[in-house]
């Protein structure tokens, strides 16, 4: 069970033990050293002070992707690591993540021609082991406008064509985090390390606050990984003996914008006027556009849209699609997400590397910085490398990630899991469910699916929720440790994002559904109403 009725006992247990190795954070960078940590035989804990993903982890572009534009800065060595852990994503959680064809046009004002654009997608496709049928292709100026007819023919010399892999980052994580929790590793959100506690000059344990009970324990483990992202400065401040390095946070947005206005059928990535790079993605009849990158000095708790950022969002679109004549009105929601970067001197947001670092304090504490969510289950297996090397961590075994299917993909692969989806659908037709509804929860939750469906057993009309919102709900508390509506509508769905409508039609159905079950207090009730509002208002009205 990982259910919110185990929260308190999660959190004792907490306190309970002395474990292998403590992890400070629950996005994905967080969840990855957890299960690579626990599927190797380690005793792990892991604390997130928010929701899971709630930080960088659920606001990204949602593309397990290879970093084709880090060739233009010849870091060929990133490229490299991240293209070939694609594919290793893609089949440990085909649930979560699908190819998707990407159309790189080609004009001659661009930052690309012809030839470059070619040996560039040739030498990805070395570079990132590419699979045969994915290899990069070149299309005419006519290919290239079959595919996307209002594309803009001005200059236009045809397009390179090669394959990326979408995602929903959030639920990404969470899958990670569950199979971490299937290998015992014990992981609690909404627990907030304070301070440490230390041993002859080391860190020996931490102290932590449950953020919903007010509670706080002291959770010992000999191994403390900080992998809290934009908020690993405020970890490194906690320490007596702190190595700090810099850290730069950049911001990118997304806009959605509903398929009938911009009605993409095709992934693009294309060149803005000032020679930046922007994908425009179609998804569940929405088409989503990003991302920008600029520098950040704010609280990274709730980063947000400006208009500013949408209106350059805009021009991008308008410029690579001119005659759809998009404006502000036509963006239905926004999401803003902070990338936490190690500070290189005298480069903008665009150039500074991607790059990931792990540091260790004198007294301990190993920071992990940097990297990309193509690149998380790497990531892992180089700290959880380090830390094993440890006499004291004999017993644990070798790396297993890169051939262990996550939490919903057991048994799944690229080949049988279209023919899954269609069987389960009819399985979840039998039980009640529409066809396309049944389709769409079992291409999301994989072999979680029959879990989904039995907890729309005590569904009833005077719920005001429809089947399959029902029975998503139910399963995300039951099984997921969602607490608030913003949990579920964020992170457990993106609803939010993408259907923004069905959130606003259904979020007073929702809050009660989730008071009655877990038990809100008043006070809580109203917070958590409040705080989803707060959401909805700043995706939907960037300031």
């Amino acid at each position: 069970m990982y259910s919110y009725k185990e929260r308190s006992h999660i959190f004792n247990t907490l306190n309970s033990y002395a474990f292998d190795v403590l992890v400070i954070g629950g996005g994905i960078t967080g969840a990855g050293i957890a299960l690579d940590a626990a599927s190797r035989g380690l005793s792990v804990a892991l604390v997130e002070m928010q929701d899971f993903a709630a930080g960088t982890s659920s606001r990204s572009t949602k593309l397990v992707h290879g970093g084709l534009r880090y060739l233009k800065q010849f870091e060929v060595g990133l490229v490299a690591d991240v293209g070939r852990e694609r594919e290793i994503v893609y089949e440990n959680a085909v649930h979560v993540t699908k190819p998707e064809w990407m159309l790189l046009p080609i004009y001659k004002e661009g930052s690309l021609g012809s030839v470059t654009t070619s040996v560039a997608l040739r030498l990805y496709d070395r570079l990132a082991n590419v699979r045969k049928d994915e290899r990069r292709k070149m299309l005419s100026k006519k290919e290239t406008l079959d595919k996307v007819p209002f594309l803009k023919t001005e200059g236009l010399k045809g397009a390179g064509y090669y394959v990326e892999y979408k995602t929903d980052d959030a639920r990404l994580t969470m899958e990670v985090i569950k199979k971490a929790v299937e290998y015992k590793a014990v992981c609690i959100n909404y627990a907030r390390v304070t301070d440490f506690v230390y041993k002859k000059k080391k860190i020996v344990a931490a102290t932590v606050k449950d953020e919903i009970s007010g509670d706080t324990i002291t959770i010992h483990a000999h191994q403390i990984v900080n992998a809290t992202g934009a908020w690993i400065e405020d970890v490194q401040a906690l320490d007596q003996a702190q190595k700090k390095k810099q850290l730069r946070l950049t911001k990118g947005i997304h806009i959605v914008i509903d398929q009938s206005v911009l009605p993409l059928e095709q992934a693009v990535y294309f060149d803005t006027e000032d020679e930046r790079m922007v994908f425009a993605i179609p998804r569940d009849g929405k088409t989503y556009v990003g991302t920008t990158d600029t520098f950040f000095e704010d609280d990274p708790i709730n980063p947000t849209a400006t208009s500013e950022d949408v209106e350059y969002l805009i021009e991008a679109i308008n410029f690579i699609f001119p005659e759809q004549n998009v404006v502000a009105q036509h963006v239905e929601s926004t999401w803003a997400g902070v990338r936490p970067l190690i500070y290189e001197d005298g480069k903008n947001p665009s150039e500074i590397s991607r790059k990931d670092e792990i540091w260790t304090s004198k007294s301990g504490l190993m920071t992990i910085a940097g990297g990309k969510l193509t690149g998380y289950r790497k990531m892992a297996e180089e700290i959880v490398d380090k830390i094993v090397k440890k006499n004291r961590f004999k017993h644990a075994t070798n790396c297993i990630t890169q051939v262990l299917a996550l939490s919903g993909a057991k048994g799944l692969n690229s080949k049988n899991f279209e023919d899954y989806i269609k069987n389960k659908a009819k399985v979840g037709e039998s039980l009640g469910f529409s066809y396309e509804d049944a389709k769409a929860l079992t291409a999301k939750y994989g072999t979680n699916v029959d879990d989904v469906f039995i907890h729309a057993k005590n569904h009833s009309a005077d719920l005001n929720l429809p089947l399959a919102l029902y029975a998503e709900l139910s399963y995300s508390i039951e099984k997921e440790m969602a607490y608030t509506p913003s949990d579920f509508f964020i992170r457990r769905t993106g609803m939010l994002y993408f259907d923004i409508a069905t959130v606003e039609q259904y979020k007073s159905a929702v809050v009660d559904l989730m008071s009655n079950t877990i038990g809100y207090s008043d006070t809580e009730k109203l917070i958590y109403q409040t705080q989803l509002d707060l959401f909805i208002d700043d995706a939907k009205n960037p300031k």
